[in-house]
């Protein structure tokens, strides 16, 4: 009887502790409707303070452009980032080297410098260390424009929180100082060669290459291919292009570095349509690849083949565009984090911290001509983009928008899918409902800006 007690009180005390910590740690999804919330509130002062820039005030008689990329495949092996089943493993071999790619423009008034990263994401922590270093190439941080290839077979290692060492393995400060002083190089670069040249832009639909990943049919799709052209006096030409399909053509079991198929689709521009390309991965949240192929880099090839097929049958008919730049980076506030555990549940917001450490999020918006590039931190769906891309058209604008812009704050998807139980709307989804029209209208609003 004794010992039966014994027993019953330590099963009760665990009971206790146990049912102290889910007190502590979870909570119910907050579905307050977000206009009435304070970070909406807030938002609208942030963006109020914006002013509606004619664009007369930021055109000039000559734009010039730039360009530069700096190798930083690693010496030695490292952790990969994409994959957490990996578990932070080291690649085995490299498949293709990765750069910083860069893009700088001035118009003689305003100028930006355009920066992709062939990583998964452009870490917030990176993003820190280079904003205090731009004043050594004479830029500020509303100039520059991040974005990434998305590739889950890049370097790791350069998140010092409990889920970057997840998602990219064990950290190594080294690693973060190296990047952030590749990305100021290639600044220092491309003004070097900078010249005078002209803005095109071009945009192709390509349904063969991309699917929806999230819901399937069921769903929607972003499949437009948007490419700004820059060719130099001399006749040089840089491409920037982007597309929505993730860079997820290589599986987690591939362990040699790559850009998959976005580094394809840029060596085969660069091959025969650009003597630069730059490749920035745009609506990707809910939008994957089409795999065919006989294996994993078979499929890369296909996939950058039928993207640069679809950019080939439009080449010569680029829109010649003004010489306007203007670019700006407003605070984004967001509901505080509770990382969904089911449609009713979630962590509260320490844990998150805890386990994520706290980052600020900003969007960032860039007008070269009249094209509108739109930085966002997050995946963001691509079911998102085509009332934007219509709203944007009736401002005489053409908008893309581009995920992975120095922050990172999980999916943002289409709020009628808020509730399924899938890896974008449960795992990845950290800030609450109504998130997809929050951004809608963030974008919205930043459009009216322009």
């Amino acid at each position: 009887m004794k010992f039966l007690k014994i027993f019953l009180y330590i099963i009760g005390s665990i009971l206790f502790i146990l049912l102290i910590m889910v007190a502590t740690m979870v909570t119910t999804v907050d579905r307050t409707p977000y206009k009435e919330m304070a970070y909406y509130k807030q938002w609208k002062e942030n963006i109020g303070q914006i002013s509606n820039e004619p664009a007369s005030d930021t055109t000039s008689k000559t734009l010039s452009a730039g360009w530069a990329k700096v190798n930083i495949t690693p010496e030695t092996p490292g952790p990969m980032a994409g994959y957490g089943k990996r578990r932070g493993a080291h690649y085995e071999a490299v498949h293709d080297s990765i750069y910083i790619r860069t893009v700088v423009v001035d118009n003689g008034i305003s100028k930006a410098a355009i920066i992709t990263a062939d990583m998964l994401i452009v870490p917030p922590n990176i993003t820190e260390r280079v904003k205090s270093l731009l004043p050594k190439v004479g830029f500020t941080f509303d100039q520059v424009y991040f974005g990434a290839i998305h590739s889950h077979n890049s370097l790791g290692g350069w998140y010092n929180t409990i889920t970057g060492k997840l998602f990219a393995g064990t950290y190594d400060a080294e690693t973060v100082e190296r990047i952030s002083q590749a990305i100021i190089k290639s600044i220092g670069e491309a003004q070097k060669n900078i010249q005078p040249a002209t803005i095109g832009f071009g945009e192709v639909k390509d349904t063969l290459d991309i699917r929806n990943r999230l819901v399937g049919a069921e769903g929607i799709l972003d499949p437009w291919v948007r490419n700004i052209e820059f060719v130099k006096t001399d006749g040089k030409k840089a491409l920037i292009t982007s597309y929505a399909a993730h860079s997820t053509v290589l599986n987690a079991k591939t362990m040699e570095l790559s850009r998959d198929y976005a580094g394809a689709l840029v060596d085969d521009l660069e091959n025969g349509e650009a003597n630069f390309a730059v490749y920035m991965a745009g609506a990707v949240g809910s939008m994957g690849p089409i795999e065919k192929g006989q294996d994993d880099f078979d499929e890369v090839k296909n996939q950058a083949g039928g993207i640069e097929k679809a950019i080939q049958s439009i080449l010569g008919s680029f829109e010649k565009q003004p010489d306007i730049i203007r670019s700006i980076t407003v605070p984004l506030p967001l509901r505080d984090p509770t990382p969904k555990l089911t449609p009713k549940f979630a962590l509260r917001s320490w844990v998150f911290r805890w386990a994520f450490g706290d980052v600020p999020s900003y969007v960032k918006a860039l007008r070269v001509g009249n094209v509108l590039m739109v930085g966002v931190p997050c995946d963001f769906s691509g079911e998102l983009m085509p009332e934007l891309t219509a709203y944007a058209a009736k401002k005489g604008l053409h908008l893309m928008v581009t995920s992975f812009n120095g922050g990172y704050i999980g999916y943002i998807t289409n709020d009628k899918f808020f509730d399924r139980d899938l890896y974008e709307t449960t795992t990845m989804s950290w800030f609450g409902p109504y998130n997809g029209v929050y951004f809608q209208e963030v974008i919205k609003d930043l459009i009216d800006k322009f």
